[in-house]
């Protein structure tokens, strides 16, 4: 059993903590872009049954996972799996692997885009912005990720550095304290954009549309969309990447709490916390002040390749046109919110890997903590350098979206088939403050994992899917159709970099599994291999 001692100080800050690991950049940049591209306010139909269908039950499961882990000391998915699994079927601790190797792989870029925020506060408040137009603005940022300055590299550093001091304090005295101040500022900033964006008034410092015409075309539903299995994958994509289910952070902060505390109402109380800002706020600030000075139509053009390029390219100059000192405020409120969920998510992804190592290797609070902070420096030091090479990309596709569904699938069945589902329904409910309603028993069982099933199985064969990625299907189809050989070199210079950032997490993952060996075998040497009871 672990030595290390860590828990939760308080309750609220629990549930902030686990509210702020889910809502991160995705509520406010992704969510509004997908909703638009996937019919609207039809979207939210498929997007509401797939929280209620796999979102909730998934949150039940990894809570319940997490504390049940906790009670043998385990605070890391490969042994939590374990525990779970009775100890008698070893190779579910390397289905765990899932949970460090995503948290790590998904920190190496996370920090880089957090730091993007921390560095656009920075030229809000300074006024950057102020005199240029749209396209000055938009190639700004363009400039910035091609590292034409020192000071993406300068910001990446101070938000890793951030980032690991906090984890070094600990949970009670760095996660939460840090949850406890980001989570109502980023509320705060969040009403404040929401208010000025929705009573945005036509003819009023340069809008062309009241911002109530955003809302109108973000929730009038085109039910065309509604049958096609792409809005439905990109519903349940947009589900996980929300919650930040499948990643194992969430059986990490479960792990920390005593057998006492409830999992049921507080699982409940995050996720449902996490669908305020993400579809009340993330629906209301970025969409109804483009629609007001763009316009639908061009709205709908710069969404098809996310919120990133609204979100950076177009929305600092956007708030140009509201005097220098408002400009600044809502700068400084726009870039500080996304900084904030930025923050308390990749604290979670932290946790882990710190547990991890505290748990099987005995090492300090502090020196884990670094070495997090060391791991996240090397592997993304790629998705910085080589970002224009699709580098950056590959981590967020490969980390951020096919292993969760992967991780998620497996941890249901194992949940739900292999501890049982009467065991897992006892877990659920165990010292619960609030009645799970009893259907959930049978949609944890037989809902969820068909759910998972059809979309890691859609997401394998779809048209630009995982074989087609594998293939590199897309970029040999560009270097084919290419007819400059400039062209063609630079094309082929980002095949072998998305080739080669490939290997690389697969040799992360592979390391990581070594590890877990040379865990279990170091617990074999001091004969600490506990068989969890069922009692």
């Amino acid at each position: 059993m672990s030595a290390h001692k860590e828990a939760w100080g308080s309750r609220v800050g629990l549930v902030l903590a686990m509210a702020g690991n889910a809502v991160g950049l995705g509520n406010f940049l992704r969510f509004p872009a997908q909703a638009i591209q996937n019919g609207g306010g039809a979207f939210i139909i498929p997007y509401l049954i797939c929280f209620l269908l796999m979102g909730i039950p998934l949150l039940f499961v990894e809570w319940s996972m997490g504390r049940f882990g906790g009670r043998f000391g385990d605070h890391s998915t490969p042994f939590i799996l374990n525990s779970v699994s009775g100890g008698k079927r070893a190779w579910w601790k390397y289905v765990g692997v899932f949970g460090i190797f995503t948290n790590l792989a998904v920190a190496a870029y996370y920090c880089y885009l957090e730091s993007w925020t921390l560095a656009y506060v920075w030229r809000s408040i300074s006024g950057a912005f102020a005199g240029n137009d749209a396209a000055a603005v938009s190639q700004m940022f363009t400039d910035y990720v091609s590292l034409g300055t020192s000071e993406p590299i300068v910001f990446w550093i101070i938000c890793l550095l951030l980032n690991t001091w906090i984890l070094s304090r600990g949970l009670a005295g760095g996660v939460e304290v840090a949850a406890k101040v980001g989570m109502p500022l980023l509320i705060f900033f969040g009403v404040f954009l929401a208010v000025r964006g929705i009573t945005l008034t036509a003819g009023e410092a340069g809008a062309v549309y009241d911002g109530t015409e955003g809302l109108n075309f973000l929730w009038t539903p085109d039910f065309s969309s509604i049958w096609d299995f792409k809005v439905w994958l990109a519903a349940a994509g947009q589900v996980f990447f929300t919650l930040s289910v499948g990643m194992g952070s969430i059986q990490c902060y479960a792990s920390y709490l005593r057998q006492r505390d409830d999992v049921a109402l507080n699982a409940m109380s995050a996720g449902w916390m996490n669908e305020f800002v993400e579809v009340v706020l993330g629906a209301a600030i970025l969409i109804p002040i483009s629609v007001g000075y763009l316009g639908i139509e061009r709205v709908v053009e710069l969404t098809q390749t996310g919120g990133l390029g609204l979100g950076f390219r177009t929305l600092p100059y956007l708030f140009q046109q509201w005097g220098p000192i408002l400009a600044a405020l809502a700068g400084m409120a726009w870039f500080g919110l996304l900084f904030f969920a930025g923050v308390t998510s990749s604290l979670a992804m932290g946790t882990p890997v710190m547990g991890f190592l505290r748990d099987e290797f005995g090492w300090r609070r502090e020196r884990a903590a670094w070495a997090f902070g060391a791991l996240v420096f090397i592997l993304g030091a790629p998705t910085v350098f080589f970002f224009s090479y699709g580098v950056f990309d590959e981590y967020d596709y490969w980390a951020g979206s096919v292993s969760l569904v992967v991780f998620a699938m497996f941890e249901i069945i194992l949940f739900a088939w292999v501890f049982g589902m009467d065991n897992a329904w006892a877990e659920i409910n165990r010292n619960a403050d609030m009645k799970v309603p009893v259907i959930y028993k049978y949609i944890i069982k037989y809902v969820t994992p068909v759910i998972l099933i059809c979309v890691f199985f859609g997401s394998l064969l779809s048209s630009g899917g995982i074989l087609d990625k594998i293939a590199n299907k897309d970029l040999h189809a560009q270097i084919a159709a290419a007819t400059d050989p400039a062209q063609v070199t630079e094309l082929e210079k980002t095949l072998t970099f998305v080739n080669g950032s490939r290997l690389l997490l697969v040799v992360i993952f592979a390391l990581i599994a070594l590890l877990v060996y040379l865990a279990q075998r170091k617990r074999n040497r001091e004969g600490r291999v506990p068989i969890p009871s069922r009692e």
